[in-house]
């Protein structure tokens, strides 16, 4: 008799990439996937609605779930917000993961925290998982925290710091390829970074990463792309390879946008240590063209 898939409960299910997530690991396991404001149908999901703040409902959720393995994606990951709101932010970046990773812990659940590239300054790239952190913002000051309260609460936790994400929308929640195309196919003015490097990597190619951290890593773990890119250089990629010329892109320099929270520089990751585990995501220009909304 073949045995049931084992259960993976994913937070923050609505969000871009825990609907990725989902969306990845329902052919695997029995995935359970939870939303706050936003319910919605999933094939081969089972969505439960949860306030994470309510430790006594975090609890609850655990023991009726009873999940072989926990991937945490729920947070308040928009940087202004977090700077201009930093104790509503800091309640899901910070009070939930913990509680959670305790709760984890406590049942011996493998627990994967998904962290940023924001915890650094951006002034010593690539960074690898021993690179000290020196946070230039309140949402990555707020992942750094969490951080170290989980390992020293759960040691056991993998936690894998990700990267800009762009890739194909759910029905709630998108990233930011899907308005720059938009803006790009309707020829208006788009501006672009010229002088902010990340080492981007679609919610599609990030997934194995954070299931094979699940199954086989301990402590942080850097998933990061493979290849190193401007802002202004990705949107050029993307015009090139969804063919959208005549496209108005403005080179542009951070200085030039008033934001609420600093950014970082260049905070590309080095991601050889996972590389080595087995995490091979392919080139920016194939994770582009493999876009199912774009297909």
């Amino acid at each position: 008799m073949q045995s049931a898939p084992k259960k993976l409960l994913i937070t923050g299910a609505s969000g871009f990439l825990g609907w990725n997530l989902c969306h990845a690991a329902s052919t695997a396991w029995q995935v359970v996937g939870t939303t706050f404001s936003h319910p919605f149908a999933f094939k081969n999901t089972i969505i439960k609605k949860i306030d994470l703040r309510d430790f006594s409902a975090l609890k609850t959720l655990l023991d009726q779930v009873q999940p072989d393995g926990v991937i945490h994606t729920a947070a308040a990951k928009d940087p202004n917000f977090c700077q201009e709101r930093p104790t509503e932010s800091r309640q899901i970046n910070v009070d939930v993961a913990v509680n959670l990773a305790g709760l984890c812990a406590d049942r011996e659940i493998p627990f994967v925290f998904t962290s940023t590239d924001m915890v650094f300054d951006g002034t010593s790239a690539p960074y690898s998982e021993t690179s000290a952190v020196s946070p230039l913002n309140t949402y990555g000051e707020q992942k750094v925290l969490a951080e170290e309260l989980i390992l020293a609460r759960a040691p056991q936790t993998a936690i894998c710091r990700l990267p800009l994400m762009f890739g194909d929308p759910g029905p709630v929640a998108q990233s930011f390829l899907q308005p720059l195309v938009d803006q790009l196919k309707s020829g208006s003015a788009v501006n672009l970074f010229t002088d902010e490097y990340r080492t981007p990597i679609s919610g599609r190619a990030v997934t194995p990463g954070l299931l094979l951290a699940l199954e086989s890593a301990r402590g942080i773990l850097h998933l990061g792309g493979s290849e190193r890119i401007s802002r202004f250089e990705f949107g050029r990629l993307v015009v090139e390879t969804f063919n959208l010329t005549p496209a108005n892109i403005n080179p542009c320099l951070q200085q030039d946008v008033v934001m609420a929270a600093p950014r970082p520089p260049d905070l590309s990751l080095d991601s050889s240590k996972a590389n080595q585990l087995g995490f091979a995501p392919p080139s920016i220009a194939q994770q582009l063209k493999d876009l199912r909304y774009l297909s």
